[in-house]
């Protein structure tokens, strides 16, 4: 026991020698001391210097040739120390056992930073996921998801080429007028407010909203995305945004009247600009769609022969006669009334 007692003393880590039915300290080297002290009874047993050794289970081990491990911390003065608690049996002297005190501080202190280093990870990955969907959020904002995932997938999109889509141009009459005589503020809440539901009712009906300018608002129905109901989507976008400023009028001492014409025919839908990006349509049919805008009366819905032809059986539409529409030439007009059997 000699020899062993002066191979402990010489060990990095604290170890103690214990006799199991009393659980009496035989030896301890400096380490197992100073970490461990004994307090006001210097011969107190090591059960009441480790108030968490489960002495029974700790036995059960030891009867099996078993180790007995725990964790715990030892507080002296001010300092808190963690220490792992490994207890083993000694076959040679059946009736004892040897307690190993390690310092786990330093393991502790990598596990903790660790951690600290996994939540950082995790709180910063939650804020690039919710970047990320603002971004995304924004961008379909201003194109098509379905443009958006080519953009995301090839960094680019290509010009499509749509042989026949449906195109709604509207404006409020009147607006420059009331944006010199109405409070800026006010009058700009009020516009956001309608077009934020026309894109309620666009989105309804399968279209998509293009772009505003100023009180001017662009939908399309067949792009990107082909669609063959495409003028009965934008003939139903333009009664129910036609509805929807009635029922608006109704309840408000202002009313806000709109100008709205379609055109069906062929266009290219492509995203423009570099910095700022933005989907848009270009080509004719957007080009006469304005133009049977322009030709509508307060509240009437303009569209021409193209539009009409498709529409006809499931809408109640007026002739208006024919007209020289500037860059066209002479078109049938016809004004949309309302959806047949609605």
């Amino acid at each position: 026991m000699d020899d062993l007692k002066q191979l402990l003393q010489h060990l990095s880590i604290g170890v103690a020698v214990v006799e199991l039915e009393s659980w009496a300290v035989l030896f301890e080297n400096a380490k197992f001391f100073d970490a461990l002290p004994p307090g006001e009874d210097a011969d107190a047993p090591v059960t009441i210097r480790i108030p968490d050794l489960k002495a029974d289970r700790a036995l059960e081990r030891l009867g099996q040739g078993r180790a007995y491990s725990f964790e715990i911390e030892s507080k002296i003065g001010a300092r808190t120390t963690p220490l792992s608690i490994v207890i083993r049996p000694m076959p040679e002297h059946r009736d004892t056992a040897l307690i190993e005190c390690h310092d786990i501080s330093k393991q502790k202190q990598a596990e903790y930073m660790l951690e600290s280093y996994s939540k950082m990870s995790e709180k910063h990955t939650r804020e690039l996921q919710r970047e990320k969907e603002r971004g995304e959020k924004l961008l379909l904002n201003i194109m098509p998801r379905s443009v958006y995932e080519e953009m995301k997938d090839f960094g680019t999109t290509t010009p499509h080429r749509f042989d026949s889509a449906s195109v709604l141009m509207l404006d409020f009459v009147g607006f420059t007028d009331m944006a010199i005589s109405h409070d800026p503020s006010g009058l700009i809440t009020e516009l956001n407010d309608m077009f934020t539901a026309f894109d309620r009712i666009v989105e309804l009906f399968g279209c998509e909203r293009i772009k505003t300018i100023g009180d001017a608002y662009m939908a399309v129905s067949g792009v990107p995305d082909t669609n063959p109901d495409h003028a009965h989507n934008v003939a139903r976008v333009a009664l129910r945004i036609r509805r929807y400023l009635e029922r608006r009028n109704a309840a408000h001492t202002e009313p806000w009247l709109c100008r709205i014409g379609i055109n069906t025919g062929p266009l290219i839908g492509s995203v423009v600009g570099i910095q700022k990006y933005v989907y848009d349509i270009f080509g004719p049919g957007v080009n006469l769609a304005a133009r049977m805008e322009s030709h509508s009366e307060p509240m009437q819905i303009t569209l021409c022969e193209e539009t009409y032809d498709l529409i006809k059986d499931e809408f109640s539409c007026t002739p208006r006669g024919e007209a020289e529409i500037k860059g066209f030439g002479t078109k049938m007009l016809y004004s949309l009334d309302s959806e047949l059997g609605r």
